[in-house]
């Protein structure tokens, strides 16, 4: 385990007396840098930020703050991660700390360091300019400053205000600025990884077939891209896999095509990466990614993992399968396409074979001309859904021609609403028929009763959805027409 180390805070460091599951948090505070603090261990309130050294679409560096409480350390070999140690000292406070501080934004501290990483990777983003109507965004400030990069930050006794205030009062970085100045270098590749200690094995495999190779001679190993599902389960069920391969920087993985007939989105591409990228060109996912989790999560969360966990509360499901996306699965021998409707096969069940991967997840052209995400739950970001829809619905002349509806946390496995999809196939886009099916769909699939909501609220929110949707589009009609 000598040649493993990676980069913090400018200074080389071995990755000396780790185990497969050693998150970087754990390694960090264990190497005397305390700034970051574990919170919920479950990346929810981000008191464990760190930035990282990420490659950008052009190769060059983009520092990105994720959550360290869920990563595993020997995910990080080679890599480059600054700490809030790293961005200033007492004596010499970076522009964010000494915002902070001036606005009052830190009281007891303990969320402190994790906002100072969250806000200063917003600092250091190469597109943030003023904005000449800053009124027009509730989100951004005068600085062009997107508040949503801390939205996976907790703060449980200052307030939000100082925090937003300091935010908005950033400038631009000084040339002289070290952490500005390496945006303009290649970030770190990936190194080929293999150690094992007591409790398990961690494996970054070189190439693709490498990683699938791997899979097949080893049946009970799990595949790990973001971590933040894997995470969760290691911190807090103890979760001890006896063999972890990292896949998130294998090429094949990260790639997003377009072509005439398909949208193709690598199955480890980082959710704010395919936000980023696809850039609104399909609206149904522009409506879902911002209401996914939080920014610090979507930085290293992936549409493979969601699927791949095969949970019935997955965001990322409904909206796949109004889309009438299908999964590429990849084996030694083998590639294959399954309709993501056939995908599910029970509660965390799937079609995946242990020694697949999924490569990617294609979604047909031309998108449905009608679409909407409905997310029901408790709170408006950074929560899990109690119920979740997805909709893609044609409508020619007035006649609906196409429907698929997605639903999640209304049964053992996100579904398609099949039988609300026939129930307007073929009718008027009018009132009449949007109440018929509207009963139709609250019928659909098997809800239970939980903590985040019953199952008669569970059926009524499904209802609901689909008279949202019809007022919401003859909201829009009478835009256009005015």
């Amino acid at each position: 385990m000598d040649d493993i180390a990676l980069t913090v805070n400018g200074r080389r460091r071995l990755l000396e007396g780790i185990t497969a599951h050693t998150t970087a948090l754990e390694w960090l505070r264990l190497s005397g840098l305390t700034g970051s603090k574990e919170g919920c261990a479950e990346g929810e309130c981000g008191a464990c930020a760190v930035m990282v050294a990420a490659p950008d679409e052009r190769g060059r560096t983009a520092w990105t703050a994720v959550n360290a409480c869920l990563v595993p350390v020997g995910a990080m070999s080679g890599q480059e991660i600054v700490t809030a140690e790293g961005l200033g000292s007492p004596d010499q406070l970076h522009p964010v700390q000494e915002k902070l501080a001036a606005a009052g934004g830190s009281q007891c501290g303990y969320c402190s360091p994790g906002f100072a990483c969250s806000m200063a990777a917003e600092y250091y983003r190469e597109d943030r300019a003023p904005l000449e109507h800053p009124e027009v965004s509730a989100a951004h400030g005068p600085n062009g400053f997107d508040l949503h990069a801390l939205g996976g930050n907790l703060c449980r006794c200052t307030g939000y205000r100082p925090i937003r205030d300091a935010a908005y009062a950033l400038g631009s970085p000084e040339p002289s600025d070290e952490l500005a100045a390496r945006r303009q270098s290649p970030a770190p590749a990936p190194l080929p990884t293999d150690f094992e200690a007591a409790g398990g094995r961690f494996v970054r495999p070189a190439t693709l077939p490498d990683a699938l190779v791997l899979l097949r001679e080893n049946p009970s190993a799990r595949p790990v891209a973001g971590s933040t599902d894997v995470g969760v389960e290691m911190n807090l069920h103890g979760r001890r896999d006896p063999l972890l391969v990292a896949i998130e920087q294998l090429e094949e993985l990260r790639a997003l095509t377009i072509s005439d007939s398909t949208i193709e989105i690598g199955a480890a591409l980082a959710l704010s990466d395919v936000e980023r990228r696809l850039d609104g060109r399909v609206p149904l996912l522009a409506e879902l990614l911002p209401q996914f989790a939080s920014r610090l999560i979507r930085n290293r969360a992936t549409l493979g993992g969601n699927l791949g966990t095969g949970s019935p509360i997955g965001d990322a499901a409904p909206a796949l399968l109004a889309l009438g996306a299908r999964v590429v699965l990849v084996s030694v021998d083998t590639e294959r396409e399954v309709d993501l409707a056939e995908y599910f096969t029970g509660y965390r069940q799937t079609v995946r074979r242990s020694d697949e991967l999924i490569l990617g997840i294609r979604i047909p052209l031309p998108l449905a001309r009608v679409s909407a995400f409905h997310k029901i739950s408790k709170r408006r970001f950074d929560d899990i859904s109690s119920v979740a829809v997805g909709f893609a619905v044609d409508i020619e002349d007035g006649i609906i021609t196409a429907a698929r509806i997605g639903l999640g946390g209304v049964a053992a496995t996100p579904i398609r609403a099949f039988a609300t999809e026939d129930a307007l196939i073929d009718r008027p886009w009018n009132v009449a028929t949007v109440r018929s099916a509207a009963e139709v769909l609250g019928n659909e699939g098997a809800p239970l009763s939980d903590q985040r909501a019953s199952a008669a609220y569970r059926a009524l929110m499904l209802n609901r959805a689909l008279l949202k949707l019809h007022s919401a589009t003859l909201l829009e009609s009478r835009d256009v027409s005015a």
